[in-house]
């Protein structure tokens, strides 16, 4: 048997939780279906989300899902597999526990996974002493000395972009040749005194569980308190590759390709979050779940009242 809904949507995070909850307000018939794979799983507090800030990720998804539930949204830990689109232009999912689920219409908020450089202990510290973005981590860290541990010259960028939480920042080039350094970012990372060391990283130095330097392959040993990284993302679009979605090449992955509202080039299918793009903070996520569910309950409405002129 096939249970049959409105709307699926694919992915429990920010994105998802707040599209399911305009249309479960919208009295629409939802089911969320999450992996339980948050992308802002290591961080122990999200910033930045007004009157949210300094707030668990965690506890934040925990209340975003009572939130939907008590609008009669069904949420069910699992995973999406599988997706067809059928001769009316609605949708069959079938999920990883071997139950099908029939849509009239998807939201596809699978967001992206990080892929962290492979120097020892970056992994295991990520999110604690080993950071990505300044906007989120950058206020409680200031005035520390840090760590920017290059993957490409584009890593250039993220060290001067956190100089503002910080005036001693040590650039470590890793796998980037300096001569892959343009004149031009060199004369900035002067002037806003970024110190630039060559030599790969072979790992971190941690002393009583914290982070205290970092280690060249030489042997010679830099302190610092704290490593921003540069994550390669890898967006979750095997679905919408499925279905057909066009995406769009970007320095950080291809995404989908897109309207103001989220909406995909496959009809009745919507994007939000990560999932349409790699800059889309907690906060920005919930506004696109948010305008991804009030624009399907409206197409929905004038849908059916289509169909019901029309016989």
């Amino acid at each position: 048997m096939t249970d049959r809904y409105e709307v699926v949507v694919v992915g429990g995070g920010a994105a998802g939780l707040s599209a399911a909850l305009v249309l479960g307000r919208a009295r629409r018939q939802v089911l969320v279906v999450d992996a339980g794979e948050p992308r802002n799983a290591p961080a122990a507090h999200m910033q930045g989300y007004l009157s949210r800030d300094g707030m668990s990720p965690a506890e934040f998804l925990a209340e975003g899902r009572l939130e939907i539930q008590r609008y009669g949204v069904d949420l069910v830990r699992d995973r999406a597999v599988d997706v067809a689109r059928d001769d009316a232009d609605e949708f069959d999912v079938t999920l990883a526990s071997g139950r099908s689920v029939h849509a009239r219409r998807l939201v596809v908020a699978t967001g992206l996974a990080d892929e962290l450089p492979s120097v020892p202990g970056v992994a295991e510290r990520f999110g604690r002493d080993v950071l990505h973005c300044p906007y989120c981590h950058g206020w409680e860290v200031r005035d520390q000395a840090f760590g920017v541990l290059a993957t490409s010259p584009m890593s250039v960028h993220q060290a001067l972009i956190v100089t503002q939480w910080s005036k001693d920042v040590t650039l470590f080039l890793h796998t980037v040749a300096e001569s892959e350094l343009s004149d031009e970012d060199l004369r900035h990372l002067a002037t806003a005194g970024v110190h630039v060391v060559p030599g790969e990283v072979a790992g971190l130095v941690i002393d009583d569980d914290r982070l205290t330097g970092v280690r060249l392959a030489d042997g010679t040993a830099h302190v610092r308190d704290v490593l921003f990284v540069a994550p390669r993302a890898v967006p979750q679009t095997g679905l919408l590759e499925q279905l057909g979605a066009e995406l769009r090449e970007t320095p950080f992955g291809a995404y989908p390709v897109v309207d103001p509202t989220g909406l995909t080039t496959v009809p009745g299918v919507w994007a939000a979050g990560n999932a349409m793009g790699f800059a889309e903070q907690v906060v920005n996520a919930a506004a696109g779940g948010y305008r991804a569910g009030a624009t399907i309950n409206g197409e929905l409405l004038m849908s059916d009242l289509e169909s019901a002129l029309h016989g």
